[in-house]
């Protein structure tokens, strides 16, 4: 009877042992699997994602210093007004069958804006008594395109009354021009404020020069964050819009001060140019005169380059068919039928309203004016229906660039390898622009708390 209870009792002991094993090895398996999924996560956001995806921790700084501000996210006004970017994508879209310059005019707009102190919409803010403005800076003098973000916003703000930032309507409406030219869409986060300053100086002194050789060229977007790559790939912004005389007219007749051309232009594309800019059609431009003319993407968009990332991922990938990817739509923010989408109207004026919003008067008939102001070319002068991109890589390879800074990019070894890689695989160069242009449209923005949201977008609030 006592070995019987002795037994028992060892029995117990034993399973209570093999228990608390089985416990220790399950522990130990399930700490392996958790630094290998660490180590996973660490290598995943060490890769191009980190990258491609930088405003998801835009606040991060600003919470440890005890300021918490909202990032920039995905379908940012998807209870707020989930109509705004319809709306948008429908302004462009019907702007564009009368007005097709307007995509280049809202690409260079997008540029100039993110390229000064980021993207806050200081760029469309009119002088004022304690206010300089950036349209008055050299470079701006041209710019169009201010029509068209007037007519967004106030159908914007019928809608949903002081919640949609202008910067976030210029970035998306550029975004929307180039779908309309045949670019890629791609992704964008929202969420951005408007800023109460403007930064003239900085306008007139670092946007990039046309006239630039490729070390300043490089240098200038290298101080905005973007590699010699993500430079190819922005300048193929110059695949649209047209660009005056003035801007290169030196290197049909006087280059250098040597009173002949640019000996790297081919001879049968100079001849074929001059026939449009001859010297009676144009004005001499001093060669410090550094700066794109309005209806030219200027070195209008920074660069990407960074690896695709599969879209198996759960944020949206860049579709490079000049549409949404059928993954993406549903995701698309504001994402609405057409029959609940509000009625756009283009006639007449856009009049005022009881709001405290103050709509400026635009006559969008009015804005349909011919954004090419003197003798130019077409930057696609090959033709309308030619890929995206396509034709501006061609040319820098013949030696038919029309900007010298454009043909620069065959001066470098590294710029000259990502020219022909893109001029011999469209599809590479559509996902590296949509992926620069992500990133432009994310640079140095304002959240959160930060800056305002304006009622009028020419203006401070």
């Amino acid at each position: 009877m006592v070995n019987s209870i002795f037994e028992a009792a060892n029995m117990r002991k034993l399973s209570l042992l093999i228990f608390v094993l089985c416990i220790l090895i399950s522990l130990k398996n399930q700490n392996a699997e958790t630094k290998k999924g660490l180590s996973s996560i660490a290598e995943y956001w060490s890769s191009s994602s980190w990258d491609l995806y930088p405003s998801m921790f835009l606040s991060m700084e600003e919470e440890e210093e005890g300021h918490p501000q909202r990032s920039l996210e995905y379908d940012f006004y998807r209870v707020s007004c989930p109509q705004a970017e319809k709306i948008i994508r429908e302004v462009i879209r019907k702007t564009y069958k009368v007005r097709s310059s307007v995509a280049a005019e809202l690409l260079r707009l997008a540029f100039h804006d993110c390229f000064v102190e980021g993207c806050d919409a200081s760029v469309l803010l009119d002088a004022a008594e304690d206010l300089k403005s950036e349209k008055d800076s050299t470079p701006n003098e041209n710019l169009k395109g201010f029509d068209i973000i007037d007519i967004i916003k106030s159908h914007v703000e019928d809608v949903c009354p002081g919640v949609v930032s202008c910067a976030d309507i210029v970035v998306l409406a550029a975004r929307e021009g180039i779908v309309q030219a045949g670019g890629p869409f791609y992704p964008l986060l929202t969420g951005r404020r408007d800023g109460f300053r403007s930064f003239p100086d900085i306008a007139t002194y670092e946007l990039p020069s046309p006239l630039a050789d490729l070390s300043e060229t490089l240098a200038s977007f290298a101080s905005r964050g973007f590699d010699e790559r993500e430079t190819v790939s922005l300048l193929g912004a110059h695949s649209i819009g047209m660009i005056h005389c003035k801007f290169f007219e030196n290197r049909l007749y006087n280059f250098g001060g040597t009173n002949k051309p640019d000996p790297s232009l081919d001879p049968q594309f100079l001849n074929q140019i001059r026939s449009r800019c001859n010297n009676s059609n144009v004005s001499v431009t001093p060669a410090a005169s550094p700066f794109f003319d309005a209806s030219v993407p200027s070195s209008s968009a920074p660069p990407a380059s960074f690896d695709i990332l599969e879209s198996s991922s759960t944020a949206a990938s860049p579709s490079c068919n000049g549409s949404p990817s059928s993954s993406e739509k549903p995701g698309r923010m504001g994402e609405i039928s057409s029959s609940s989408a509000p009625s756009l109207s283009f006639q007449g004026s856009v009049s005022s309203s009881p709001t405290s919003f103050t709509k400026p008067s635009v006559s969008y008939e009015g804005s349909l004016q011919s954004s090419l102001e003197g003798p130019g070319i077409n930057m696609a002068y090959e033709g309308p229906g030619i890929d995206f991109g396509s034709v501006y890589y061609h040319s820098l390879l013949q030696g038919r660039g029309i900007l010298y800074s454009d043909q620069q990019l065959m001066s470098g070894e590294e710029t000259g390898i990502w020219v022909k890689a893109y001029a011999s695989d469209v599809s590479l160069f559509l996902r590296d622009f949509a992926q620069a242009m992500m990133k432009l449209s994310d640079l140095h923005v304002l959240t959160g708390s930060a800056g305002q949201v304006r009622l009028n977008c020419s203006r401070v609030a």
